[in-house]
């Protein structure tokens, strides 16, 4: 069975898309964490960090500029956001394909 996120990528489930280009989906989280919560997801199936090689290892660079994109487009730029990679079970991610979460709008709590 397809994971979450590959069948929002197919747009078997119902997402609101942000940003969407050949490579990447940018969407709204569905449980945001912040006033402003997106999710930057690879259209490739990858699981982990670990599955990034040196044949793929451009979604990462694409991913970021879309990030950057985005953030200046819901206008989070210049105040500032937080980028996070939950990887693997124990760094707690939930969905099995590799995606950052994008939050601000506010101050968001984190490590320095």
């Amino acid at each position: 069975m397809d994971c979450l996120f590959c069948q929002i990528i197919r747009k078997q489930i119902p997402s609101k898309i942000v940003l969407e280009t050949t490579s990447v989906l940018v969407i709204h989280d569905i449980n945001p964490k912040a006033k402003v919560h997106v999710l930057a997801i690879p259209k490739q199936h990858l699981v982990t960090l670990q599955d990034i090689t040196e044949q793929n290892q451009s979604v990462i660079g694409e991913l970021c500029l879309a990030i950057k994109t985005v953030t200046t487009q819901l206008g989070i730029a210049d105040s500032g956001y937080k980028v996070v990679i939950n990887n693997g079970r124990n760094g707690g991610q939930i969905v099995p394909h590799l995606h950052m979460h994008v939050l601000g709008g506010e101050r968001v709590q984190g490590i320095t």
